[in-house]
């Protein structure tokens, strides 16, 4: 304790020295309003903020200056910011709890692949208002190498957009124009890592120290074999370990992912400084949410697995403080794919407010595959709980595969094998499972430990594309209340809804991306088409699977923004009896309550009416979905197969 109190007595005496070199470094804004804005909000967060970066660097002799840089660069791109931001910024800090609104709903996808640059973008907003959305999120779009890139992973410039796409005012203006529609920008933030030909790595190539020093390199083997025997091997048929040897330098080069992606060395503070400019960068140009990828690897230490390390949350906590002085409206999301545990630790106000679930997309996709919800029940019953000012992003897939990311622990208190059963989920996505409905591909397979992720669009994964294939208007019918049965959840349960784009029409696999020498090795391209126009057309026609599908989802959504008590986390599971059956209690701030109930089988399934009454709700409900009133009797509650009900008090 008395440690931490010498600690902010020294902030405030850091404080007092700084201020006036700061103060003279900007002596011709020093009389402005948004000086006084800067400053009021420096004199609020700079405490945290110098205990935060202390923790991460106080040992070093240039702490000061560099911290005396950040503050200077925070005070020119707050001053720089425009208006229109700064307005945003007045009305979210009246507002904080703005991403909580039922009216909430997100979506997803590439630029190229969507609509195929930033000016096609623009033309698209009219879609993107009729679909509902108020959160729109751009996959990775800045300059990055030619060939495979990740996905656009290895970002050689923050500051520039990949050519093919436009150029960076045109990446503003579309933020713009969205804003004035009430959608969210929301941008990928690559921190772990740049790509071998960002200014940074090609100075660090050619031989400048100073930028060698912004990754981890070394001469030979004995450093990276003393860090290799704790870490794991993230893309094992990339390269083996997580270290690439590069002749050009005849230096080893840390590289988590892939041999052209260079981990960060965030212990130098002058990768702190330079990221946090290109954060405060990318807030200038308009976006109000940046998905932080792989966060988890950021800190590393010898000894460890280098992944979830604490000083991993100090760093995130750093950035946070940074924003809350220069761009307060912008909001950080957790992209953690890693143990459940470590996910709910990334999820604050003072790290990352809006958070992915992945937990909630394995298990999800873990039910269908079993047609029950024990585990599902399980563990959403104590794992969706977060802070009440921070919101899940909840997904039924994304750009990347599919890892079944529950716990061992949570899965043997049901008497499931967790190895055995991540098998099984393989096999059955994978469609090697005899009767499986799914057609998924393995992403990463290891074929000496079984061990694999999928891939795959929702609409094949959930059976459209093996019933399509024969002809069987049964089973089509099946695949579509499936994809709809997902929806229903991840529109109701709490958070903020995320649809990846195409998938409200039901889009299949695309096998072509074997073609392309740079995409064949990468399964996850199956799920990542490029959109036809022609079928999204079809989205009318309530006579093609496209409009079945686009309609029912649509109306889903207009009753999940009319729901007050969809807003917010309080979300209750409750346990009814019927192991097919996932059941909860959403109550929004009102005493408004909405019992969900969702049948994971192909069979009717019956609810006993007095399962529901010992949850103390109403004798008296209303499905909002249909429209039917029910009232609690003698008779069970039936619900048709994969049928989901929303039943309002």
């Amino acid at each position: 304790m008395s440690a931490q109190l010498n600690l902010h007595k020294e902030a405030q005496r850091t404080f007092v020295r700084l201020t006036p070199r700061l103060e003279a470094e900007f002596a011709a804004e020093t009389n402005s309003i948004a000086w006084a804005t800067f400053r009021r909000r420096l004199d609020a967060h700079f405490d945290d903020l110098f205990v935060l970066l202390f923790q991460l660097y106080g040992d070093r002799y240039d702490f000061l200056y560099h911290l005396e840089r950040l503050l200077a660069e925070s005070a020119r791109s707050w001053l720089d910011r425009p208006q229109a931001l700064k307005d945003l910024d007045a009305m979210r800090e009246r507002d904080p709890q703005w991403y909580q609104s039922e009216r909430m709903l997100g979506g997803v996808y590439y630029v190229d692949l969507f609509a195929g640059d930033l000016q096609g973008m623009r033309a698209k907003i009219p879609y993107f208002k009729e679909l509902g959305l108020t959160y729109l999120h751009l996959m990775p779009l800045f300059k990055a190498p030619e060939g495979d890139n990740d996905g656009g992973y290895a970002v050689s410039d923050y500051r520039e957009v990949d050519p093919r796409l436009g150029v960076m005012d045109d990446l503003r203006v579309l933020a713009t124009e969205l804003r004035e529609h009430g959608i969210s920008l929301v941008l990928d933030f690559v921190f772990n890592h740049t790509s071998d030909e960002h200014r940074w790595a090609l100075a660090a190539q050619a031989g400048d120290e100073e930028y060698a020093d912004y990754y981890f390199i070394f001469p030979d083997r004995t450093m990276p074999d003393a860090y290799d025997r704790t870490l794991r091997e993230i893309f094992p048929d990339q390269h083996p370990g997580s270290f690439t040897y590069r002749a050009d330098m005849q230096r080893w080069v840390w590289t988590t992912f892939n041999s052209f992606q260079w981990d960060l060395n965030y212990r130098n503070p002058a990768v702190f400084r330079d990221m946090a400019a290109e954060m405060l960068f990318l807030a200038n140009v308009g976006a109000e949410v940046l998905r932080l990828d792989a966060l988890a690897f950021t800190w590393k230490e010898m000894g460890t697995n280098c992944e979830n390390l604490p000083k991993a949350h100090t760093l995130v906590r750093a950035f946070n403080a940074v924003l809350r002085i220069a761009a307060p409206s912008l909001l950080f999301k957790s992209e953690a794919i890693v143990h459940p545990d470590e996910v709910a630790r990334y999820i604050s106000v003072q790290e990352c407010q809006l958070s992915y679930n992945p937990l909630l997309m394995a298990l999800l996709w873990n039910s269908l595959a079993t047609r029950e919800t024990r585990l599902l029940r399980h563990s959403m019953g104590y794992r969706f709980a977060i802070p009440d000012e921070c919101a899940w992003v909840n997904y039924i897939r994304c750009h990347d595969d599919i890892g079944w990311t529950f716990d061992d622990g949570d899965a043997g208190a049901l008497g499931i094998n967790g190895y055995d059963h991540r098998r099984f989920l393989n096999a059955f996505y994978s469609g090697r499972f005899p009767g499986s409905f799914a057609r998924g591909l393995p992403f990463q397979e290891n074929p000496r430990t079984g061990d694999a992720r999928i891939s795959g669009t929702l609409a094949s994964l959930a059976g459209l594309e093996a019933a399509l294939h024969s002809g069987n208007p049964a089973e089509i019918d099946l695949a579509v209340r499936r994809i709809l049965l997902l929806n229903a959840i991840i529109l109701s349960i709490g958070g903020v809804p995320l649809i990846y784009l195409g998938d409200e029409i039901g889009i299949l696999n695309d096998y072509s991306y074997v073609e392309d020498a740079a995409k064949a090795g990468d399964s996850r391209w199956v799920h990542r088409p490029r959109i036809d126009w022609e079928q999204m057309a079809r989205r009318l026609d309530q006579t093609s699977i496209e409009g079945r599908i686009y309609t029912a989802l649509r109306r889903l959504i207009e009753l999940r923004k009319a729901t007050k008590a969809f807003a917010g986390n309080d979300m209750r599971v409750i346990n009814l009896g019927n192991d097919h059956v996932f059941a909860y209690v959403r109550s929004g701030r009102q005493s408004e309550r909405v019992l969900v109930l969702a049948n994971f089988s192909e069979h009717t399934q019956p609810i006993a009416a007095n399962e529901v009454r010992l949850y103390g709700l109403s004798y008296h409900f209303r499905d909002l979905i249909t429209g039917q009133e029910l009232k609690l009797g003698d008779d069970p509650i039936v619900l048709a197969p994969y049928q989901v009900l929303w039943l309002a008090d």
